[in-house]
């Protein structure tokens, strides 16, 4: 009996694991739509055409303390500067999607 309770819990965590991969390859594709529309324009591939130095690789997030979902959440829904807030735009789901999106990017160098 404990075996199979044991086997029955790892099954469930297992389950449970794969759903949330899942559901964040989900979250990452509807963030790049998001960020398709609403951030390429300034932000094509990362880069800035409107300041250089404010572009979101890496190296230019950490150094602008941007360089976590969080922040970038938040900077996406206050804007800052030049960027205009998307509170009013997005949800909060999209906003975190879109937030997710830039992160993975971020890490693979925009490639």
């Amino acid at each position: 009996m404990k075996k199979l309770l044991t086997f029955v819990l790892s099954m469930a965590i297992a389950l449970l694991l794969f759903s949330q991969m899942t559901v964040l390859a989900a979250n990452i594709d509807n963030g790049a739509k998001i960020f398709s529309v609403n951030c390429a324009g300034c932000h094509p591939k990362g880069g800035n055409i409107v300041r250089r130095g404010k572009n979101l690789r890496q190296k230019a997030l950490h150094r602008n303390k941007v360089d976590s979902l969080e922040a970038i959440a938040l900077m996406v829904t206050n804007g800052k500067n030049v960027m205009p807030a998307y509170q009013d735009r997005l949800s909060q789901q999209e906003i975190q999607e879109v937030a997710a999106y830039v992160l993975e990017q971020a890490e693979k160098d925009w490639r």
